[in-house]
């Protein structure tokens, strides 16, 4: 069984009477975007007057398996403290829907970033390892991410990158057995790792094999496999040889 991030029929759903609410201590201003089943809001904390990050589990996307992982999510980010990894600051239910408060990153993604042409060599190093560092630090507090792609890397308006969307990340618990269930296949199929789409056990080196395909997208100025869609670029990455990069420095 492989699982596939979706929004289908989720951005405009998400949007739907939540604008002006309050949560908590948090007034939802604006949609900013969705992915799978959760949807994230620009929100106001109007305790400590500044603006948040809001990711929302609306109450008609809760399934056990869900909400598991949501609340697993929000532990694993409350204990990860890096500059390259977005913050995680509270965890609630309002309303039945359950909500997650980040930083909010105004900056963008770097899949919005991204626009089909080679970066200067020295230019994607710079913007990579911080990347590298951020997962280096997850992985050594027991968190693999298991979706690095450009629409998980923020920006602020410095261009620094932010890790974000811990959501199917797999989690080391206290005696070693992971959050999520094997024998799934978890992740995007344009920058999964091979044994990952196996539905294999991964730890930290599958985000590494996806941190290394948007290595290849920035500096060539697109993606190693091209050709079809889904479970075509899921198997290509699995049975084809890795396409030779032509660089432009």
């Amino acid at each position: 069984i492989h699982e596939f991030p979706s929004d289908t029929g989720m951005t405009l759903q998400s949007q739907l009477g939540l604008s002006g609410q309050m949560f908590d201590q948090y007034r939802i201003d604006k949609f900013i975007g969705a992915g799978g089943m959760a949807a994230v809001y620009q929100a106001f904390d109007t305790k400590l007057e500044r603006n948040v990050a809001i990711k929302v589990l609306p109450q008609y996307s809760q399934t056990q398996e869900y909400i598991n992982r949501f609340e697993r999510e929000a532990k694993a980010m409350a204990q990860l403290f890096h500059p390259n990894i977005v913050s995680v600051h509270d965890f609630g239910n309002q309303d039945g829907n359950l909500f997650l408060v980040m930083d909010l990153i105004t900056g963008g993604t770097l899949e919005k970033r991204l626009k089909g042409l080679p970066v200067p060599y020295v230019e994607v190093v710079r913007f990579i390892l911080p990347v590298v560092y951020a997962l280096g630090y997850a992985h050594r507090h027991g968190v693999v991410h298991r979706d690095v792609k450009p629409a998980n890397i923020l920006m602020d308006n410095d261009k620094r990158p932010v890790l974000s969307d811990f959501g199917i990340a797999k989690v080391a618990t206290g005696n070693n057995e992971p959050i999520t269930r094997t024998g799934v296949g978890l992740g995007t199929p344009d920058y999964i790792a091979p044994e990952q789409g196996l539905g294999k056990h991964v730890d930290g080196r599958a985000d590494i094999y996806s941190l290394g395909v948007i290595f290849y997208e920035m500096l060539t100025g697109s993606k190693p496999y091209t050709e079809g869609h889904g479970m075509q670029i899921m198997m290509m990455h699995i049975m084809d040889p890795f396409p030779h990069p032509t660089v432009k420095v």
